[in-house]
């Protein structure tokens, strides 16, 4: 009986510490929330990016090609000119306009057209007799991204009519081999799909830095961190409260983002589990705020952090492979990104949301953003216990 107490005696102070971590964390995480509701602007930057920027970066970013202006200079006038003329149209292009030679360089220089196709005289006759004529394409290059998807556009059309119509005077030789496509995953290849999901995991990235981070420093600025101090709360307590608490607002901001903007408003299928992702966004906010407490005991104040977040985030989000493919960027850029979490995270969520992934694949990036999440939790754990030490000091 006597080792029975002097046994549950020792485990006393164990149990009454978690106890008490729990406790403080937990009211420590509901001044979080109330501090929240009272900062406006925080509140209107939640709500903005996870509902106007997501359907804009979708609507803004439209299918390869939307409405671009083209014109044509059509000086053969004949059936198959006439053919081409009518399949330039929406919603690619806008309706062609039908100009003069002699107006095809004062357009052009005006902006009015991102296109201008010069059919030339004979074509028709000159196609059907074997003699392979040139179309001349002029582009206007200052608008970049039409230009280049576009041309390919133009070029496929042309192509298409012409092998139509020559089909109709004479037989083409059977082709060798037959190239069939089948696009997985996105079947009409609408860019705004990738765009709007791509536009919720790069703002979680971005909310769950900033609001652990700002929520830090606005307890500095207004010396509400010195009335911490002063109860028996300890760092690690203040830490995971910030850690849960903008971590629950970042991932219901995103999950209310995922069911109501991107599949009912926009009308993207995902395949994936919904709850799978949940999950692999909690795990990946854990990292997240992490790496915005650390940055927050860093900076001195608000403007400080703001300029340090723009250094953090721009290749947080641009190299870890949400907008472009690791496998095409520079090798020693490829490597270092591997040491953070984020490209792990953009992994699991496109392969969880696009493909269907379940967790007999994408365990491997949970794993390791849980193992680099840890690595910044301690690494901000000990920098805020210094920080606060030398206050106290």
């Amino acid at each position: 009986m006597n080792d029975h107490n002097t046994h549950a005696a020792a485990h006393a102070p164990a149990r009454r510490r978690g106890r008490s971590l729990v406790h403080n964390t937990w009211h420590l995480g509901i001044k979080e929330f109330h501090s929240l509701l009272g900062d406006w602007t925080m509140l209107f930057l939640i709500v903005f990016m996870f509902s106007v920027s997501v359907y804009a970066d979708a609507r803004a970013k439209p299918e390869s090609l939307h409405r671009a202006a083209i014109a044509v200079v059509d000086e053969d006038r004949s059936q198959l000119s006439t053919r081409i003329v009518a399949a330039l149209q929406p919603p690619q292009f806008i309706a062609p306009d039908l100009i003069e030679l002699g107006e095809m360089d004062k357009g052009m220089d005006a902006g009015r057209h991102t296109f201008v196709l010069d059919i030339p005289p004979n074509f028709q006759r000159d196609v059907l007799a074997g003699r392979a004529p040139a179309l001349q394409l002029n582009v206007d290059a200052t608008r970049q991204s039409q230009a280049q998807t576009g041309t390919g556009y133009i070029q496929s059309i042309v192509n298409d009519e012409i092998r139509a119509f020559v089909l109709r005077y004479s037989t083409a030789a059977p082709q060798p081999v037959e190239l069939v496509p089948r696009a997985l995953f996105n079947p009409n290849l609408s860019q705004s799909w990738f765009a709007a999901v791509t536009s919720i995991i790069n703002n979680i990235t971005l909310l769950g830095i900033l609001l652990t981070g700002a929520a830090l420093i606005r307890e500095r600025e207004h010396g509400t961190i010195e009335h911490l101090l002063v109860m028996p709360v300890t760092p690690l307590e203040i830490m995971l409260s910030k850690v849960w608490a903008m971590g629950a607002v970042v991932l219901l901001a995103s999950a209310l983002s995922l069911q109501i903007v991107v599949k009912g408003m926009l009308g993207v299928a995902v395949p994936g589990s919904a709850l799978l992702f949940a999950f692999g966004t909690l795990l990946y906010l854990f990292a997240a705020t992490s790496i915005g407490i650390f940055m927050g005991t860093l900076a001195r104040n608000m403007p400080q952090f703001g300029l340090m977040a723009i250094l953090v985030l721009l290749p947080l989000q641009i190299l870890s492979g949400a907008l472009t493919p690791r496998e095409s960027m520079p090798e020693l850029v490829s490597t270092l990104m591997a040491f953070t979490p984020t490209t792990h995270y953009v992994s699991l969520a496109q392969g969880v949301l696009f493909r269907g992934a379940g967790l007999d694949v994408v365990w491997p990036q949970f794993l390791m953003v849980a193992l680099i999440g840890g690595f910044f939790f301690t690494l901000a754990h000990t920098r805020l216990r210094h920080t606060i030490g030398k206050m106290q000091g």
